[in-house]
């Protein structure tokens, strides 16, 4: 059931998923490492992650400022999966890509250094 409702959501993406997919994560970009859009983990459907970097990284649009106890329980629950959350602004996406790679960057310099 949620494979389906993922593979909707790809095709239905937002502005910001398609900047940020085209721009930082599809094909290796992101410093060699795969990333997935719309994928579900458990009970949840993320919007990006990669399984090599347990990273998960989800935007929030407007809709997510009225979801936000929904966003704090699904954080918890990937994080219980060992999973490291990220979360962006569609508008940080939009107008601060370098901010958003950098920071992404960031995580994956701990990471590998781990």
């Amino acid at each position: 059931m949620l494979k389906g409702l993922a593979r909707g959501l790809r095709k239905c993406s937002t502005k910001a998923e398609i900047i940020l997919w085209t721009d930082l994560l599809r094909a290796k970009s992101m410093r060699g490492y795969p990333f997935l859009r719309q994928r579900p983990i458990g009970k949840y459907i993320v919007d990006f992650f990669s399984k090599e970097l347990k990273l998960v990284i989800e935007l929030d649009g407007i809709t997510h400022e009225y979801k936000q106890r929904e966003d704090k329980e699904k954080d918890v629950y990937l994080m219980k999966m060992g999973y490291k959350v990220l979360r962006f602004e569609d508008d940080e996406v939009l107008n601060h890509m370098d901010v958003v790679a950098m920071q992404i960057e960031d995580y994956i310099d701990q990471f590998e250094d781990e």
